[in-house]
């Protein structure tokens, strides 16, 4: 018969990570200039979407049960109607993009008191814009950065693009112990809404869905900064893990059609999370030695009301555990794979846990996948 591990004995896997994590030395967030309250914006969608309002007020009523409040846009409300096909949508994703893209990044930098120059890796994350050269490409001639920076630009994995993004940059510092590596996610969701659809996809998307960039910055264990110590510097990042689940394309995405991106979302969504996730969850947490209850602070992507209810019912949540969640999609809406890097930066800023707690990065998307990062705070 097998004795149970001592707590000594189930510590020292994460002693042995953590000397070698990777560790978050800055965050840093930007939002459009254009806000407007979630009323306004229904209002707007009536008038983008006349045929829904035979039903007086239809869309007044579904925008304020999604658990928005307020939201920022790349354009004011009725320029939407302007926008023809995918070459308008691209230009105006690309200026507001690279603006977007530019300030996050010069905010990170000057909050954290490095040069752009020292930068060693820059991963670039988006899943409502396509360019080449690639939006990363482009900041290179709009920031001091060096010229032999790597630059990795991911595509398509929406809305865990920001924890997939997180988990790959701190796996090139784990290969990099003395270097620097920035993730940048840039999302401009209200682009992709579709004048002409009035499926219950594109509706939930046009009230639930807002615009956003955010940025984090990584030292590899090695790395001056990492050393540092004060209220600026961690979480550490000791683990992360994939999980895709099979036959499940139709369940999130997008179709690609001339007028640009045209959303999937089945119904079935809430019902695959609570289902599909706690026992990724489980088994991920167990090979760290960890249970559910050890999580301090639960960095989960909002998705939308019937998302999270299913996410805490599937891992018996306590109540309080996604409030910031919550928060953040009634501050902001859902920001794609922006969503969790805002609320990593409020963790840092807002909500810092006691040092040595354990937190845990998770974010759904396309296929259907889900991808989990273990933070120590």
């Amino acid at each position: 018969m097998h004795a149970a591990p001592t707590s000594s004995r189930r510590a020292e896997p994460r002693r042995r990570a953590a000397a070698r994590a990777p560790v978050v030395v800055g965050t840093a967030t930007a939002l459009p200039s254009h806000r407007y309250d979630q009323r306004e914006l229904a209002r707007a969608a009536a008038r983008l979407f006349p045929q829904l309002e035979r039903r007086e007020g239809f869309l007044e009523r579904f925008f304020s049960r999604v658990g928005v409040e307020q939201r920022y846009l790349a354009l004011e409300p009725d320029q939407y109607a302007a926008l023809n096909g995918f070459e308008d949508r691209s230009r105006v994703w690309m200026e507001v993009a690279l603006e977007l893209g530019e300030r996050c990044l010069s905010r990170l930098f000057d909050e954290a008191g490095v040069a752009p120059d020292a930068l060693d890796q820059l991963t670039t994350t988006t899943v409502t814009g396509v360019a080449v050269p690639s939006l990363d490409a482009r900041l290179m001639n709009r920031l001091p950065l060096s010229p032999r920076l790597r630059r990795v630009p991911l595509f398509g994995l929406g809305c865990l693009g920001g924890a997939a993004g997180l988990a790959r940059a701190s796996e090139y510092l784990r290969a990099f112990p003395d270097q620097l590596a920035a993730l940048l996610s840039v999302e401009l969701c209200s682009l992709t809404i579709q004048h002409d659809d009035v499926s219950v996809a594109n509706v939930i998307s046009s009230g639930l869905f807002g615009d956003g960039a955010a940025a984090v910055l990584l030292a590899g264990a090695e790395h001056p900064l990492a050393t540092e110590s004060g209220a600026g510097v961690g979480p550490l990042v000791l683990a992360s893990r994939s999980a895709f689940f099979e036959d499940t394309e139709r369940v999130m995405g997008w179709d690609m059609v001339d007028e640009g991106f045209k959303i999937v979302l089945d119904p079935s969504v809430p019902d695959v999370v609570r289902a599909g996730v706690p026992p990724v969850v489980d088994s991920f947490l167990s090979e760290q030695r960890l249970l559910r209850s050890d999580i301090e602070a639960w960095v989960s992507h909002p998705g939308g009301p019937a998302v999270m209810r299913a996410l805490a019912e599937g891992l018996h949540l306590p109540g309080d555990a996604l409030a910031p969640s919550r928060e953040m999609l009634a501050r902001v809406g859902n920001l794609s794979s922006a969503s969790v890097l805002f609320l990593l930066d409020d963790l840092r800023r807002n909500r810092r846990p006691r040092p040595g707690a354990a937190a845990l990065m998770l974010a759904m998307g396309p296929a259907f996948c889900a991808e989990l990062v273990l933070l120590r705070c």
